[in-house]
């Protein structure tokens, strides 16, 4: 583990301040087993964010527990609308960043947030920074203070 250097992930550091450290990684991240391992934490106190299209084309970023599976009909109930899960290319527009390093914050076009309460439950969480090996150490009230957005059951059961 080392500071941030690669392009994107400094852009994510800058986004978050002084207050966070981006840490880059040799070993990928990108899934929450992968990074738990890399990390040294539990699957769980991984952060993983999943964006989806609600049926109006707006993105929807999820940020679940680690050990979760997003329940699609939860995130609809909450949003009101349908959703389904974003293609590469509608990742990428609508974040600006490839799948396995969207973080939930600094983005482009500001998608709606939904964060599992499950994570509230852990003293420190992990999410990704901008690339498939970097993430950032962080609290669950920075999550909801980063995102604006309050934690809610969109987990599937059991």
């Amino acid at each position: 583990m080392k500071p941030a250097t690669s392009p994107s992930a400094l852009l994510v550091q800058a986004a978050l301040g002084d207050g966070f450290a981006v840490l880059e990684f040799d070993a990928s991240t990108r899934t929450a087993a992968e990074a738990a391992a890399a990390i040294g934490c539990t699957v769980g106190q991984i952060a993983k964010s999943i964006l989806f299209r609600a049926a109006s084309g707006r993105p929807v970023l999820v940020v679940a527990c680690g050990t979760n599976r997003v329940d699609e009909g939860k995130v609809a109930a909450l949003l009101g609308e349908p959703v389904g899960r974003a293609d590469a290319a509608f990742v990428r527009a609508a974040t600006g960043y490839a799948i396995g390093g969207v973080p939930p914050v600094g983005h482009a076009t500001a998608p709606r947030v939904l964060l599992d309460r499950d994570l509230a439950g852990f003293d420190s969480i992990w999410a990704a920074a901008g690339t498939p090996n970097a993430v950032f150490r962080l609290t669950p009230a920075d999550l909801s203070r980063l995102t604006g957005a309050g934690f809610a059951d969109i987990a599937k059961p059991g």
